[in-house]
């Protein structure tokens, strides 16, 4: 493994979020409303505190910086108990996820402008860990030697997937001779079933949404693209660590212009992005009930919550059939 900068210059962005796209199955099990990255579908930890705990293992706790909408605060805080150094910050909701991602930067940045920043999402699965922070190890260590470019890790799809976002690779790229780099064409969102058979069909990838940057280039691409949100949080890092900042914080928050990230910042900036493949990794956006149910199947372990919860049955597949070890 090459070897990466895992220390005082190394921090995450955990994306808590708040949504709700499994709410019916949430609802039918716990009898209220809850997001799912605050469940434990598998296992004892939730999507959450996989999340933050695979942070752990790549970035000093003091050095991770969770985001959470506004009303899910507790949640996170009950979560992050045994978790000691990891920073909340909540955006305001209607800041869609360039907030999402800046305002935690903002807090970064004030400390260590040098940083190299890990965003994760926290909504999604991914088996063997292992392999997964070896692939987001690289994808730093790319960043670090070509700090000109955001770097995306994108998987391999092995069916159609309309509900994902697909990276239309350009160019091959000069990178870890065990791992496949290429510039970015462009982004593919919420394709028809043709356009998604002929991104498969050209060797497209998942779009995971787990990216590697230097922090000054994504401040750089802010203030091109995003020079009234800037603006506001250059005066919040002014007042970082002063008797102002609450107040600052939420005066900031006011009427904080909304974008988001994907659409309103990747899409703009291809030729400054490199997608890292990563193979030998399950990952699932844990978006639809179906998706949690076929992605346990193939791991061979049952879902925390009553089988009654599902609308179809659940068998889980033998492992010849999966290719992945069952998690012990």
């Amino acid at each position: 493994m090459n070897s990466v900068n895992t220390g005082s210059r190394l921090w995450s962005i955990v994306c808590g979020g708040g949504e709700q796209r499994v709410g019916s199955l949430i609802r039918t099990w716990l009898g209220i409303p809850k997001p799912k990255q605050y469940c434990v579908f598998v296992g004892t930890r939730s999507l959450f505190q996989h999340t933050v705990d695979r942070a752990v293992k790549l970035s000093e706790p003091a050095h991770i910086v969770t985001v959470v909408s506004h009303g899910y605060e507790r949640d996170a805080q009950s979560q992050l108990r045994g978790r000691a150094g990891c920073m909340l910050v909540s955006p305001p909701a209607h800041g869609k996820t360039v907030a999402a991602i800046y305002v935690p930067l903002t807090y970064i940045r004030a400390r260590d402008p040098e940083a190299t920043v890990v965003v994760y999402p926290s909504d999604h699965f991914v088996y063997p860990e292992h392999r997964f922070l070896h692939s987001v190890q690289q994808a730093v260590w790319i960043a670090e030697r070509r700090p000109e470019r955001i770097v995306l890790l994108g998987i391999p799809p092995d069916h159609l997937e309309l509900d994902y976002g697909w990276i239309m690779p350009g160019e091959r790229l000069d990178g870890p001779t065990n791992y496949r780099m290429w510039s970015v064409h462009s982004f593919l969102e919420q394709p028809t079933a043709a356009q998604a058979d002929a991104a498969l069909a050209a060797g497209s990838l998942w779009n995971t949404f787990v990216l590697t940057a230097k922090t000054e280039v994504l401040w750089e691409m802010g203030w091109q693209y995003f020079p009234s949100m800037m603006s506001r949080l250059e005066r919040l890092a002014a007042k970082i660590g002063t008797l102002q900042e609450a107040d600052l914080l939420d005066a900031v928050y006011q009427g904080m212009p909304a974008y988001d990230f994907s659409s309103d910042l990747l899409q703009r900036v291809t030729g400054r992005i490199a997608v890292v493949e990563m193979t030998g990794v399950l990952w699932s956006d844990w978006g639809k009930p179906e998706r949690i149910t076929n992605t346990l199947r193939r791991i061979g372990r049952p879902p925390a919550f009553p089988l009654t919860c599902l609308n179809q049955p659940f068998a889980p597949l033998p492992v010849g059939d999966s290719g992945i070890v069952p998690i012990s």
